[in-house]
């Protein structure tokens, strides 16, 4: 640690950089991208189920944050909607 920084300056430097980082919209953004992908895998229903229940535990941890909280609802409902074309897919296959 050099003499030229306090603690004090070195603590309010790693709170804002804390506080960057709370307000980033990435996890969101993140979400979003794995339920779209979700979405246009879930015809191969594992991959759908996978791909879906990830969306929708990114989606739900990333709700929290208030930037990100839009995009995070869209990947819920994208997530939960992959795992449920996935469903329909291989109930379509085992049953017919």
């Amino acid at each position: 640690m050099s003499p030229d920084k306090s603690v004090a300056d070195r603590l309010l430097q790693e709170a804002r950089a804390k506080a960057a980082r709370a307000e980033s919209p990435t996890p969101g953004r993140v979400a979003l991208g794995v339920g779209v992908l979700a979405l246009l895998v879930s015809p191969i229903s594992i991959l759908g189920w996978l791909f879906g229940a990830t969306a929708l535990g990114l989606g739900v941890s990333a709700a929290r944050r208030p930037p990100a909280a839009q995009q995070a609802r869209i990947a819920v409902v994208l997530g939960f909607a992959a795992i449920l074309v996935g469903v329909f897919f291989s109930l379509s296959v085992a049953l017919g």
